[in-house]
């Protein structure tokens, strides 16, 4: 891209020296915010969800989530921050059409860049609402599994690869980490999460963010993180999650409100550039009962004047207007303001002190606020300042565009991939190894050659391990790989949110009794939640869990070519009673666990 294509054409009445690199950033917003027109600087209020067209080419939208077209978005409604949605093939094509945006951007009257940020996209879970897979980037265990390893240089090491690839495609801002505390187990967005500890929670967070924010040298080369989401999203009421109207309380039994906090602040001293409060509203508390991105005894008292914060606060996803997603009709979640106007909601989240609408769309909203009288120019000006100052400190005012050449070099490159590879290995946790069997050697790890019988496991992969048998019956050695459980909900995207009962179906019990009974069973399931395992642990041989590992991840910690290393970062409930009988806001709260947070053996 040559650096010619980065200027446009210049009408005589605009002051361009906010393009003037070498004058103080501070003096650059004021120029150019002071010749912004209210349409112009209302743009800068919207964080939607944008898409990304056929072979990198600009995007017509999609209708599935209510997406306009990209041209639509920067040049008739002045937007200028944007969440990908969804994966590419290959990095050179989200490389070029991040190009073409910032193009799109460069043609308008002031030609300010686009920033374009992301849900986590390396590692294994898809969900619209919280995370997309990796496709061409490097692959790396969920949040969980980086808790897992207990290791902070390892998951800085993330950050700082993360960071390379993001910025190889033009992603700026990384709408993560997430360092709520996972203290009820049924809460469904927990698998971002480092856990239920909050120090390591904060510790881990703390290290992902030096490394995607280039440690001290945040600029150009970093990529702004957004911790979400303040100031705790774990102490669900029943664990359900307040994207949907049952979920929308947050309760305090225990009275640990202030522990939640405590992952934020080592965010705070990490440096952390951008805020997102949670959907959920707090009850029983000293704190208003409104959702925490209409909260201003949170958000003012609590983030901007006890913590000192002054960087971008951006609500997240949907708090001013009903939308449809994936075909069915949500309600904004705007819990406790319900009964408010669209209008009236923007005037109350920015009057709490976010600075940002994620996930909305509409900037006339605001324009005919302003001009009805309802919102002040000025207080609109406070959030642009902030918003303005982000673009200008990443460079993207000087230089926005990527090299698309080197884009495909560097994002999955064969370092990058190994290194992934070897987090999976590092987080994969071997909860029992023959003892509850009486065993009088270990089951793990298991010898070269056997006859293996395989559920959930490509057999080309276990091929490398040993013989792959079409039965149980024929087997040295069965691996059944499992997803723990969950409720199955009314509309598609609840499902993607894994809620209610942690007890495994009858049938996948008897599944695995069954083949246990034939030959030495080891069982893995994907702990996404913390399920009730007492009856898997007691009919299989041995029993791991992974949040992110590929087969052959897997395989190579089972056969003991790489040692097991996983800890557990939460505590194993060991059934559903106590899981409801404990306190969601209290760490290991759920009696008698099963197995405590940090077990782990080693092979």
């Amino acid at each position: 891209m040559s650096n010619g294509a980065a200027e446009t054409a210049s009408v005589p009445s605009v002051d361009t020296r906010y393009k003037d690199s070498a004058l103080p950033i501070e003096e650059r917003v004021e120029i150019l915010l002071q010749q912004m027109t209210l349409e112009e600087k209302a743009g800068l209020f919207f964080q939607t969800m944008i898409a990304l067209g056929p072979g990198g080419e600009l995007s017509d939208g999609d209708p599935a989530f209510g997406i306009a077209s990209n041209r639509e978005y920067v040049v008739e409604r002045h937007l200028t921050h944007f969440n990908l949605l969804g994966a590419a093939p290959t990095a050179r094509e989200i490389a070029r059409w991040h190009n073409k945006l910032q193009e799109l951007a460069a043609s308008t009257r002031l030609g300010i860049p686009v920033t374009i940020s992301t849900d986590p996209r390396h590692s294994f879970s898809e969900n619209p609402g919280a995370a997309i897979f990796a496709g061409p980037f490097s692959q790396w265990p969920e949040p969980l599994g980086l808790a897992a390893t207990q290791d902070a240089e390892l998951v800085e090491r993330f950050g700082d690869i993360a960071r390379q690839e993001y910025t190889a495609v033009g992603i700026r801002a990384a709408l993560h980490p997430q360092v709520d505390l996972a203290t009820e187990p049924r809460w469904a967005r927990q698998l971002q999460t480092f856990g239920e500890d909050p120090d390591l929670s904060g510790e881990l967070g703390a290290a992902y963010i030096r490394g995607f924010q280039n440690g001290s040298a945040f600029g150009p080369g970093a990529v702004s993180t957004m911790v979400k989401h303040f100031p705790g999203g774990g102490p669900q009421k029943d664990g359900e999650d307040p994207h949907f109207a049952y979920g929308r309380e947050q309760v305090y039994p225990g009275g640990k409100f202030e522990l939640h906090l405590k992952p934020f602040e080592a965010a705070f001293d990490a440096g952390v550039r951008q805020v997102m409060p949670y959907y959920g509203m707090p009850v029983g508390t000293e704190y208003e009962e409104v959702g925490f991105g209409f909260n201003k005894s949170v958000l003012t008292g609590l983030l901007r004047e006890r913590y000192g914060f002054d960087g971008i606060v951006c609500t997240d996803w949907g708090l001013l207007t009903d939308q449809p997603i994936l075909g069915d009709d949500f309600p904004a979640r705007a819990w406790g303001a319900e009964h408010l106007t669209p209008g009236e909601r923007a005037v109350k989240i920015l009057d709490a002190g976010a600075d940002q609408f994620g996930g909305e769309d509409d900037p006339t909203l605001l324009i005919e606020l302003v001009r009805a009288g309802a919102l002040s120019e000025d207080r609109l000006d406070v959030s642009a300042r902030r918003l303005l100052r982000e673009k200008f400190v990443l460079g993207l005012f000087d230089n926005p565009y990527v090299d698309e050449d080197a884009a495909d070099r560097i994002v999955g490159n064969a370092e990058f991939r190994a290194a992934g590879v070897a987090a999976q290995q590092a987080s994969v946790t071997v909860l029992t190894n023959g003892v509850q069997r009486a065993a009088t050697t270990p089951t793990l790890p298991f010898a070269a050659g056997l006859g293996l019988y395989v559920e959930g496991i490509d057999p080309a992969v276990a091929s490398a391990y040993g013989e792959v048998v079409e039965s149980p019956e024929d087997a040295d050695l069965a691996i059944l790989r499992l997803q723990a459980p969950f409720e199955p909900r009314a509309t598609a995207f609840e499902n993607f949110f894994h809620a209610g009962s942690l007890d495994f179906a009858d049938e996948t019990i008897a599944r695995v009794a069954e083949i246990a009974a034939v030959t030495t069973t080891v069982v893995d399931v994907f702990l996404d939640r913390p399920a009730i395992l007492a009856p898997i642990v007691e009919a299989a041989h041995a029993v791991v869990v992974n949040w992110g590992a590929s087969a052959d991840a897997l395989l190579s910690v089972l056969s003991g070519k790489v040692a097991a290393r996983g800890k557990l970062p939460f505590d194993v409930p060991r059934s559903m009673a106590a899981v409801e009988a404990s306190r969601p806001d209290v760490p290991f709260d759920t009696a008698d666990p099963l197995f405590r947070f940090g077990h782990g053996l080693t092979l």
